[in-house]
């Protein structure tokens, strides 16, 4: 599966200057020619990439995690974190859905791409799995708390709409309320979804 990356909404070029590496962020500096002749500093944040899985089981319903992290508030979300140094978004993808829930997928469909802010270098792959396998149990990092839940998509598509839950995932907010008022985008949704 070719995979191609989101273009940015204000790429960092070439001539910027790193002036500052992080654990997870770096900054990113450069001059830049105004329209009335003035030079600026610009400033963008570039951060590693994500991949975000909501796995489908035999039966429909779509597997969430609900997640704990230091300093953050209870979230519900897929599963999925960071793409590591040299690893593909599939492998990425694949490694996410092992660790956070213990399945291997047969099928993975990339339902949306993006980046999804203006100054940060950040895409975020958004796939559904299929044919699952459970295999292991669960293996989250040091900084998570991860609990499984399993939901149909009629509940999935209300999360945003809950004000007892936080929704981490933000990219795909518009898909699911898209689906609530569209039958012709709700009608692509179950399909997408079916097992």
């Amino acid at each position: 599966m070719e995979i191609k990356r989101p273009k940015s909404q204000q790429p960092i070029p070439a001539n910027a200057k790193r002036v500052f590496r992080g654990m997870m962020f770096d900054v990113y500096q450069w001059e830049q020619k105004m329209f009335d002749g003035s030079i600026s500093i610009f400033e963008k944040v570039k951060r590693p990439d994500t991949t975000i899985i909501f796995p489908v089981l035999p039966d429909g319903k779509i597997i969430l995690s609900e997640q704990e992290q230091p300093g953050k508030e209870s979230f519900v979300g897929g599963c999925g974190g960071r793409i590591e140094e040299g690893e593909d978004v599939l492998e990425s993808a694949k490694r996410e859905l092992l660790e956070e829930s213990g399945y291997e997928a047969e099928e993975f469909i990339l339902w949306n791409a993006q980046q999804p802010m203006g100054k940060v270098e950040w895409a975020v792959y958004v796939f559904v799995a299929k044919g699952l396998k459970k295999v292991t149990e669960i293996s989250p990092d040091s900084g998570e708390k991860i609990k499984l839940i399993s939901v149909t998509l009629d509940e999935f598509i209300d999360i945003p709409l809950r004000k007892d839950i936080i929704f981490a995932e933000s990219e795909v907010i518009p898909l699911l309320l898209e689906a609530k008022i569209d039958s012709g985008k709700m009608e692509e949704l179950r399909r997408l979804f079916e097992p």
